[in-house]
Formats: structure tokens, sequence, C-alpha cells
């Protein structure tokens, strides 16, 4: 089966500067797959070159199949990063307009808006102009009339930023809802939570080029364990302690140890207690998909 987006080698110039170096990965039909990296990255540019909005300079795209992604853009929703609707409009109009354009019959359209539109919460909101919504409803009329042709590849360009932690929730929600019913959902954003809860690979950015591609899990293994110290201890006490790499010390007194690659915790709690170290709390932390993140963009 073919991949629902493939970048071979894909760049992007603008004079001397370089948006997207040489970039390349696969997303498998119906994952959800997340688009990372640090503002400024390139992430932005990459899906307008997925989507035929921007030419690449060199390298090769193919979106569902084709190299040519007019020939499948009824099969794709997308949500930009710079969101707007006509302020006119009222959302079931506008969802059955940009159906419309996607060839859907406008009474099936009406009928789907109107689900669509009553389950995320804005049946009584439906009739209104636009202009008259909060920005996180007009963000969900501008994610469902990307989602009411019912799409086989969803792209979404920080689709999280602007909604409060309820509607948040609810969008992950609705995107574990589309690779269910077999869409592929591609998502950028700079916010590691939402990616280490939702998907199941992932491609990082940093200044144009691919740093990481791989699992979640395999992200989350490049950046150290840690050990969280509470005690009458000493920063050198706890940095001689077998396989610490650094200690770190907050407001609180609460220190905190990176391990080194391969270090055992239970070896390095073991020697505290056999030095007599007083301790009154120690915890194991894994490390995170945002501890990742700073690991493998440099701290960007």
């Amino acid at each position: 089966m073919d991949p629902a987006l493939s970048l071979s080698g894909v760049s992007k110039r603008y004079g001397e500067f370089r948006a997207v170096d040489d970039l390349s990965f696969k997303v498998e039909p119906g994952r959800i797959f997340g688009f990372l990296g640090p503002n400024g990255a390139g992430k932005t540019t990459s899906i307008r070159m997925a989507l035929g909005l921007v030419e690449p300079t060199a390298g090769e795209i193919t979106v569902l199949g084709s190299r040519d992604t007019r020939k499948v853009r009824d099969r794709i929703g997308f949500l930009p990063e710079e969101r707007g609707l006509y302020r006119r409009m009222t959302p079931i109009e506008a969802v059955v307009f940009f159906a419309g354009l996607k060839g859907v019959p406008s009474a099936v359209a009406h009928k789907r808006g109107i689900a669509m539109l009553e389950a995320q919460g804005l049946g009584a909101a439906m009739k209104r102009p636009m202009k008259a919504l909060s920005k996180g409803m007009a963000q969900k009329v501008q994610l469902i009339t990307a989602l009411a042709h019912e799409p086989d590849l969803v792209i979404l360009d920080e689709p999280f930023s602007g909604l409060d932690p309820v509607n948040q929730q609810g969008l992950e929600t609705l995107i574990r809802d589309l690779a269910a019913r077999g869409a592929t959902v591609i998502f950028s954003t700079h916010v590691m939570a939402h990616a280490e809860r939702l998907c199941e690979r992932v491609v990082l950015l940093a200044k144009g080029k691919k740093a990481f591609e791989g699992s979640v899990d395999e992200a989350r293994s490049v950046a150290p364990r840690r050990l969280v110290f509470e005690g009458a201890v000493s920063d050198e006490a706890i940095r001689a302690l077998p396989g610490v790499a650094q200690v770190s010390t907050d407001e609180a007194g609460v220190r905190t140890a990176s391990l080194t690659p391969g270090a055992a915790a239970y070896d390095t709690l073991r020697a505290a207690f056999a030095q007599g170290l007083e301790l009154t709390r120690f915890e194991v932390r894994e490390p995170s998909l945002h501890d990742a993140f700073i690991v493998l963009t440099g701290g960007a």
C-alpha cells in the first residue's frame, strides 16, 4: 500500500536561506503522525509543499499515491495555521460551502454539518454569524469545514493553538476518531504533550533539517532518566554517585540528577543509601517527549 505522504530529499530555498533542507520521511495510511519542531523549524513550509501550495526547490513529494497534489485535493482535509472564515457566514453555511468545494452535494453536506456541529457542542450556534462566535468556537467550526468531506488524509497545522484545555481534549478525541475510521492524520505542533498522547510516530525538525524520525518511545530514549532527591544532601554528594551526569537544584532545594545513558537508577539509589545520604524523598522520572525535544534540537 502506498504511503499517505512521502517526502524524498525535499528542500526549499528562499535565496540563500534554506527553510527546509533535504527532508525525507513517510507516513503510513491510517496513522496519527506528529510533525514536530520549534517555531521556525520549517514545519509550515513543508506542509505547504505537501499540499502543492509551494513548489519545492528540490526533491520529490507523493500524496495519496500521486505526485500531483491537485489530483487528490478532494481527498485531503487541511486546517491552516492562519485561521479565518467568512465573518458573515453562519457555521452551517460555512460547512456546506467548503464541503461543496470538495464535491459534496449540498443536502449531504447540510445533514453532515448539523451532526458534526452538534457533536462539537455548536448546535445552538450553527445559525449565528461567525463574527459573533468566540475564538475557540470559530476554530472548531473551521476544523469541521476541513473534515466535512470525510477526507482520507487530514493535515492540521498547529491545531491546538488558542484552544482552552477542555477544547484541546475534545480535539484529541476527534483526532483519535478520525484515525479509528481509517483516515491518516498529520499534525504539526511545538507542544510535545499532545504528540506524546496521540502519535504513533513522529518527525522532529530543527532549523529545516530532520533531527529525528521514529516512534515516541524511541524519541524518549535519547533523553536521560532523572532522579529527584529531597533531604539534607549536597550537590557534590549526588554528583559523586554512580551514573550521575549532572545535578540541578530548584528554588525549593529539590535536586534533580540526570543519569548517563544506560545507567540504572536502582544502582544510583543503592549507592546513595550505602553512603548514608539523608534522603526524605526520591523519585525516578522517565524522560518525556519534551525532554527528547530539548536534547534533539539542542535546546531550541
